[in-house]
């Protein structure tokens, strides 16, 4: 059987179903990861490191745990900045009680606790869905919140009600914690991302995947054949919060340095809910386009007006901000319902200038 995509003939099934099925989509996506490695370090400000990239690499990572929750299995959350919550709250007393455990270990470990929670708060996925398990999910959020800003224990019982990410070296070189570089925190943040976007592109892509989209499509229909509806629920759920979890871990590790349970109220929820719909739901690259989106279209709208040579309030500007993002998201999601990664597919597919293969 011969398959074809994009002016490129796929002659065998395993072709089909690569990772990068385009000899040129490998070649870009090899050369993009290795300059994302190399060339931002070397180059690249303290404040694009701090205020851009690493950000834009923690949200990614989120982005992708709720495309895997409601882009792939078709259930939609709500809750995606409690479970954040947990894997921060989980990172800080993994790392504070084991000052020397291994700190991608703490990132894994407060992942995995962040996956029980979900577990826990995907049962009623069985019984309710749509709007219904949305709102469930919400109620997940503000209990999570809650709870760590109520008990005392999960900060230590600092008077300040805040976590701080604690001093932690990896090869030798400190990458957590105030004396920490911003380009030692990015390559962490990075190869975080990097590592959990292959292993997200293999999940969706194999037997896991098709049954979350089998649910998502057509839940009935996917019972019939044998697909078991709560288990593949609990699935997506656990790895969903998992993701987010890290991605918690992350925001404070990484970026933050430290914070209180404000970071992780319902906005950053929404948050992360508009970069998956802005990026594209279904889709791995789409979460990065979303993030980016998100990340940097508030740094361009802040600096307009000072390029053009505009003297606003600054109340006035945050407003004008805030409506010119509404609209440009609202823009998008008429011009392309799928997102970002939809838009760049069919541009893709009209510029491919190379030949096809023999």
């Amino acid at each position: 059987m011969i398959y074809r995509e994009a002016g490129q003939f796929k002659t065998t099934y395993a072709a089909d179903q690569a990772v990068f099925s385009i000899v040129q989509d490998r070649v870009a996506v090899a050369a993009a990861v290795v300059g994302a490695f190399v060339v931002p370090p070397l180059v690249a400000s303290e404040y694009w490191l701090q205020a851009v990239l690493i950000p834009f690499l923690v949200y990614a990572l989120a982005a992708i745990g709720l495309n895997l929750l409601t882009g792939y299995a078709g259930q939609l959350s709500l809750g995606t900045g409690g479970f954040m919550a947990v894997g921060a709250y989980s990172a800080f007393k993994l790392a504070t009680a084991f000052p020397h455990l291994n700190v991608l270990v703490v990132f894994v470990l407060s992942g995995l606790v962040a996956a029980g929670v979900g577990l826990v708060f995907g049962i009623p996925s069985l019984r309710i869905k749509g709007f219904y398990l949305a709102v469930a999910t919400l109620a997940s959020q503000f209990f999570l919140v809650w709870l760590f800003n109520k008990v005392a224990w999960f900060t230590n019982y600092a008077s300040s009600g805040t976590i701080t990410a604690p001093d932690r070296t990896l090869f030798g070189v400190v990458i957590t914690g105030p004396n920490s570089a911003p380009s030692a925190r990015y390559l962490v943040a990075l190869g975080l991302v990097a590592v959990f976007a292959v292993i997200a592109k293999n999940l969706v892509r194999g037997r896991i995947g098709r049954s979350w989209m089998a649910i998502r499509d057509r839940d009935i229909a996917a019972e019939i054949i044998g697909v078991r509806p709560l288990r593949t629920k609990l699935l997506a759920f656990g790895i969903s919060s998992f993701y987010c979890g890290v991605a918690g871990a992350g925001l404070v590790f990484l970026y933050l340095g430290s914070a209180e349970t404000l970071a992780f109220d319902i906005s950053i929820s929404f948050l992360v809910l508009f970069m998956v719909i802005i990026g594209g739901l279904g889709s791995i690259l789409g979460s990065f386009l979303g993030a980016a989106f998100i990340v940097l279209m508030p740094i361009v709208l802040a600096n307009a007006p000072h390029a053009l040579g505009l003297r606003l309030p600054v109340a006035l500007q945050k407003q004008i901000e805030l409506m010119v993002f509404g609209g440009l998201i609202i823009f998008f999601l008429i011009v392309e319902p799928r997102g970002l990664a939809r838009l760049w597919q069919i541009t893709k597919e009209k510029l491919r200038l190379w030949p096809f293969p023999h």
